[in-house]
């Protein structure tokens, strides 16, 4: 079946009993395609039928289809003619692991974060009526998302669209790790609720038989809160806003759901169909254990394990020193926002599970949170991807450092994360965080900086942000651990006319960028920042008066970073010699492993061996 798919609407050229093939050779291919590439796999696998039934119904590319993160889209990539392209998934120049407008025609809207997609469907319904099209529009998104603010504020609105809007919620009970909180157990009770529609069409149609009053007694139950809906299901939340409820659906049933969303699309208004899919389906490992095959590295199809070993990670690392300071102090709090493995919180909730908070895909709530808990004397300790916490800029700003409350920040993935590319990359977070008053932020070069600045962190008594890399955790270095001062750096080398004044991960990359210039008979120094705020101005004077170009290195963008912050310091010095940033352009960096990356933007240590032999034949 899977070979007559070649562009997009083929599958509708397949019989009943044809896609329910294909639906299973499907998941054979991207089980064996993920495998080899990485990728998001456990919830590509709970979508296969779901994609399927929506592609049966609609026509590509006119119809707007918006998936919700979009990391659930590869079925829709292969039913839409991109299934050769898949070998280059998620690699430098090749196939996007994201819906890319760039990409394909039938991609309706770039994403890659959570809980956006009922907003941008909104936005498509309006500007179809707008200009008197006939496309039909409709948003996937899943029960994890759907507990983002953003969802909720979209739902908001949804009522005021007088058209046909259909919002898909895909049921699967998980976002990465298991979802929380009150509006997952109303999905519960929906999922256990099969009989709803029919037990509210049988009382509605009994009590319509009697005589004289029967129409009159349904008008008034249902203008009323107490409807029979409340009868039946406490808190139908969607039809209270004004938006049609039809579900549940099983999610892995084609013709079921090719019939519910046949009926939807003719509904004049938005209305939200509720289907039940189940993460990693198909594939005993992934329905085992969908948390780890979420983003998957390359791995054993028999087995089920991954083909690489594994080292230590830097999360590995903050995940360890939180269970041991758990211990020490019954103070610390830990916070996460719907990653709890994903920052390696999952030892500390089994150890504290009172002092453990997930709130689900709520990253706002999460900082505000925080800064009460600190309020009333705990030590929260917020650990959260860096391109996630963009989302809680506000509360950052005015919940926390406003006031100077003690919030630690453990932000994982910064800097560049490499296959999710640019929705993905932590290349932002040294500027924005800097911009705030009272806010501290720290970058460890190795393992045993990371430990000693997370403690530093916890006894902090104000907002401190702590950034670490994804990935593999850097050993080296380990003679170089002086005590964690504040806004003091560590001199590593001192020789040499050029410094190399680095920040984080860049730290190694300066080392090894001094060695290719030693050999090349230049000698350079390399500075430790540790800190990007307050940055350590003694040390940059004497370092003015020592050496005749000052490069500085980060894994950030360039427009309001470090490297930009050093150079303001040294322009208020007065320094004299030449200055040069290191860094990230003003741009968006696509996906690719992180050392192709870092090859394309210079940030390697060739790249900065070159940049440094430039310099140097000017001095």
């Amino acid at each position: 079946m899977l070979e007559r798919i070649v562009q997009p609407n083929d599958v509708k050229l397949l019989s009943p009993k044809e896609t329910v093939e294909l639906a299973e050779e499907i998941r054979t291919f991207l089980v064996g395609s993920i495998a080899k590439t990485g990728g998001h796999l456990a919830s590509n696998l709970g979508t296969v039928e779901l994609t399927i039934a929506l592609h049966r119904v609609l026509d590509f590319p006119g119809d707007k289809l918006i998936w919700d993160v979009g990391h659930q889209s590869y079925t829709h990539k292969i039913l839409t003619g991109r299934k050769e392209e898949f070998s280059s998934l998620r690699k430098y120049g090749g196939l996007s692991g994201f819906p890319k407008r760039a990409e394909s025609d039938c991609d309706a809207f770039d994403t890659g974060h959570s809980s956006t997609s009922i907003a941008a469907g909104l936005g498509f319904a309006w500007a179809r009526d707008l200009n008197c099209d006939h496309y039909r529009v409709v948003s996937v998104i899943g029960d994890g998302a759907l507990t983002g603010g953003e969802a909720f504020e979209a739902l908001n609105n949804a009522a005021a669209l007088k058209k046909n809007f259909v919002i898909v919620l895909n049921d699967n009970h998980m976002s990465i790790s298991e979802n929380v909180g009150s509006l997952s157990k109303q999905l519960y009770k929906l999922r256990i609720s099969n009989g709803y529609t029919g037990l509210k069409d049988g009382v509605q149609h009994s009590i319509e038989k009697i005589p004289v009053y029967g129409d009159k007694i349904v008008a008034t139950i249902r203008r009323t809160k107490s409807g029979i809906k409340q009868l039946v299901i406490p808190g139908m939340i969607f039809e209270e806003m004004g938006i049609m409820y039809v579900g549940p659906v099983d999610g892995h049933n084609i013709a079921a759901m090719e019939k519910a969303f046949r009926e939807a699309l003719h509904v004049r208004g938005p209305v939200l169909v509720h289907v039940l899919t189940k993460k990693g389906r198909g594939y005993e490992p992934a329905e085992r254990l969908p948390s780890r095959f979420h983003g998957a590295e390359p791995f054993d199809v028999e087995k089920g394990i991954p083909l690489a070993k594994r080292n230590a990670t830097y999360t590995d690392v903050f995940s360890t020193v939180m269970r041991k300071m758990g211990d020490r102090d019954d103070k610390l709090v830990a916070v996460t926002a719907a990653m709890m493995d994903g920052t390696g919180l999952k030892r500390f909730h089994n150890m504290f599970p009172d002092r453990f908070f997930d709130v689900g895909i709520a990253e706002q709530y999460a900082v505000t949170f925080a800064a009460a808990l600190s309020v009333e004397g705990l030590k929260p300790v917020f650990a959260v991807y860096s391109s996630f916490l963009q989302r809680a800029y506000d509360q950052i700003l005015h919940d926390v450092c406003i006031g100077k409350l003690p919030v630690v920040f453990a932000i994982d993935r910064a800097g560049l994360v490499g296959p999710d590319g640019d929705t993905h990359q932590g290349i932002f977070d040294l500027t924005y965080l800097s911009t705030i008053p009272n806010m501290t932020v720290m970058a460890p070069k190795n393992k045993w900086e990371l430990s000693d600045m997370l403690k530093f962190a916890i006894s902090f008594d104000a907002p401190i942000a702590l950034r670490y890399p994804k990935g593999e955790a850097y050993g080296g270095l380990k003679e170089y651990r002086a005590k964690i001062r504040l806004g003091k750096a560590e001199e590593i080398f001192a020789d040499g006319e050029i410094l190399l004044f680095a920040v984080g991960s860049m730290v190694k990359t300066a080392v090894e960028a001094r060695k290719i210039l030693e050999e090349k008979g230049i000698s350079a120094a390399v500075c430790n920042a540790r800190f990007v705020k307050p940055l350590d101005g003694e040390y940059l004077k004497e370092a003015a008066g020592r050496y005749r170009a000052i490069l500085t290195l980060e894994e950030n963008v360039i427009s309001g970073g470090f490297g930009e912050a050093v150079g303001r310091k040294l322009r208020e010095i007065g320094y004299e010699g030449t200055f040069f940033c290191i860094a990230i352009p003003d741009t968006f960096v696509e996906h690719g492993s992180v050392a192709d990356l870092k090859r394309m933007l210079g940030l390697d240590a060739d790249g900065v061996a070159r940049k440094v032999q430039k310099i140097h034949k000017k001095l």
